[in-house]
C-alpha cells in the first residue's frame, strides 16, 4: 500500500499531517458524541447559594439546621430505644421517621455545603444516580410509613383490647419491611429509566441535588411517555398511603366523636394531631413536586419546596413527636436526672 501511494504520486509529507489532523478531529468529534449522548460527564448543580445575596450567612444557617435535625433524631431514637415504656408499635414507627429523616437530610446537605466551601459545583453521573436512588427510596419509604403509622394509630383507637394482638412486633417489623422494601422499587424503577436517558442539552441541574424531574429536563430525548408514567407511579405511591391515612384518621375520628372520657378524648386527638401535621408537611410538597403539571413549576420555587421538606421537615418531625407528647418529655426528662446523678456521684 506504500509504495502503491508511492508510485501514485502521493506526497507523505503533505499526506500524512492531513491524515492525523483528520483522525485528530474525528476523534474529538467521536469524543464529543460519547460524551453528549452517554452522559458520561460531570454535571453542574446550580445550588442554593447562586441566587443569595448573603451565601455565608445562609451557608452557617443550613448547617446549624442540619446539627439540629441530626442531634433531634438521634435523641429521639436514643430515648426511644432506652426507655422500656417506649417500646410500643407507636414509638417503634417514630423511631423509623427518625432513621429516615436522618438519612434523607445526610444524602444532600453534607455535599451542598461541602460544595460551598470548596466552591465546587459539580457531580459524577455516578453520584448523582446514587443521590438520586436513595433520594426516591427514602422518600417512598417514608409515605409508606406515614400510612403504617396511621394504620397503628387507627388500630389503637378503634381495637384497643385486639391491639396488642393485632400489633405484635412481628407484624410491626412486617409493616417496617414492607415500607423500605416499596421504597427501594420505586428508587431502583425512577433512577435506572431516568439515568439511561441521552443528556445533549446543558449540564447545568437548577437544583441543589440531583431530583428526578431537575435531571429530566437535560434530556434531549422524547421524555413525555416516561413523565406520564412517572406522574402515574406517583400518583398511585401518593394514592395508596393517602388513602390508608384518610380512611384510618376518618375511623380514628368516628371513634373520639363517640368516646365518653374527656381525657381519653384528649389524648387521642394530642397523638393523632401531631401525625396528622407531619402527614400535611410531607405530603403537600410531594403533591407539588410529583404531581402537579410542569406550567406550575420553577426553578426557584422547586428549590424552596425541596428546601422545605428535605431540610426543614427533619426538624421539625422530632420537635412535634417530643413537645406535645408526655411520655417523650418524661423520658427526657428521666435521661437528664439520670446524667446529673452520674455527674453528682462522680465529683
Amino acid at each position: 500500500n506504500i509504495l502503491w501511494l508511492a508510485q501514485s504520486g502521493w506526497s507523505f509529507s503533505t499526506t500524512l499531517p492531513k491524515l492525523f489532523w483528520w483522525s485528530r478531529w474525528n476523534l474529538m468529534d467521536i469524543t464529543t458524541w460519547m460524551n453528549n449522548h452517554t452522559g458520561w460527564t460531570d454535571f453542574i448543580l446550580v445550588g442554593l447559594f447562586s441566587q443569595s445575596q448573603h451565601p455565608s450567612l445562609l451557608c452557617v444557617a443550613i448547617f446549624v439546621v442540619f446539627l439540629m435535625a441530626l442531634s433531634g433524631n438521634a435523641l429521639l431514637i436514643l430515648l426511644i430505644h432506652s426507655n422500656v415504656q417506649l417500646h410500643t408499635p407507636m414509638y417503634f414507627f417514630i423511631s423509623q421517621l427518625s432513621l429516615v429523616d436522618m438519612m434523607y437530610i445526610s444524602i444532600t446537605v453534607p455535599k451542598v455545603l461541602l460544595d460551598q466551601m470548596l466552591d465546587v459545583s459539580t457531580i459524577s453521573v455516578p453520584e448523582c444516580g446514587i443521590q438520586m436512588f436513595l433520594y426516591v427510596t427514602l422518600g417512598g419509604s417514608e409515605h409508606f410509613l406515614l400510612a403504617a403509622m396511621a394504620y397503628d394509630r387507627y388500630m389503637a383507637i378503634c381495637h384497643p383490647l385486639r391491639y396488642p394482638m393485632l400489633m405484635n412486633h412481628r407484624v410491626c417489623l412486617l409493616l417496617v419491611s414492607g415500607c423500605w422494601f416499596l421504597g427501594s422499587v420505586d428508587g431502583f424503577m425512577l433512577t435506572s429509566i431516568t439515568m439511561t436517558f441521552p443528556f445533549c442539552k446543558s449540564r447545568k441541574i437548577h437544583h441543589f441535588f440531583c431530583e428526578v424531574p431537575a435531571v429530566m429536563k437535560l434530556s434531549c430525548s422524547d421524555t413525555s411517555l416516561y413523565e406520564t408514567l412517572m406522574y402515574l407511579c406517583c400518583v398511585l405511591m401518593l394514592l395508596i398511603p393517602v388513602t390508608v391515612i384518610s380512611v384510618s384518621y376518618s375511623c380514628i375520628l368516628l371513634t373520639i366523636h363517640r368516646m365518653n372520657s374527656a381525657e381519653g378524648r384528649r389524648k387521642a386527638l394530642a397523638t393523632c394531631s401531631s401525625h396528622m401535621m407531619v402527614v400535611m408537611l410531607f405530603y403537600g410538597a410531594a403533591v407539588y413536586n410529583y404531581m402537579l403539571p410542569s406550567s406550575y413549576h420553577t426553578p426557584q420555587k422547586d428549590m424552596v419546596v425541596s428546601v422545605f421538606y428535605t431540610i426543614l421537615t427533619p426538624v421539625l418531625n422530632p420537635l412535634i413527636y417530643s413537645f406535645r407528647n408526655k411520655d417523650v418529655t418524661g423520658a427526657l426528662r428521666k435521661m437528664l436526672s439520670v446524667g446529673t446523678f452520674f455527674r453528682e456521684t462522680i465529683k
